[in-house]
């Protein structure tokens, strides 16, 4: 089991490995060995809660494939281990970010002091603009 909090755990049979050759650091090591990791969870059929993968696909964006499965590539590191560790600390991350339920937001009104206080603004800047303008001659 991958403990995401106290109440939320995801099964290890959930999460599928691919290891693919990596680019980047390695030298010659990088041709020979596959270091990069690339983690599947199929959302959809997973144990989360429905609410918690709504919010995953959300969160997800690009790394989310059509047919519902996250995919989360590492390939950081030079060894399989480091790239597995830091691909699972991330899943768990985005696992984490899903789990948090946001606050509803209530609807407000302003108040009455901040409606008078926006119209004496707004009468004291109409009044200094009406003071810019040039005062038309009518003693003729």
């Amino acid at each position: 089991m991958i403990s995401i909090t106290p109440s939320l755990s995801l099964d290890e049979s959930e999460v599928e490995e691919r290891f693919v050759r990596s680019s980047g650091p390695g030298g010659q090591n990088v041709n020979k060995v596959a270091t990069a990791v690339q983690l599947r969870v199929d959302v959809n059929a997973s144990s989360l809660p429905d609410p918690v993968k709504e919010r995953l696909m959300a969160l997800a964006g690009s790394r989310m494939t059509d047919a519902g499965v996250l995919v989360i590539d590492a390939r950081e590191h030079r060894t399989q281990a480091q790239n597995r560790e830091a691909a699972r600390e991330r899943l768990i991350a985005l696992i984490r970010r899903a789990a948090h339920e946001p606050k509803k937001r209530r609807a407000t009104r302003p108040g009455m002091a901040a409606k008078e206080r926006r119209l004496t603004t707004k009468k004291r800047r109409g009044e200094i603009k009406a003071g810019r303008q040039r005062k038309e001659r009518t003693d003729e």
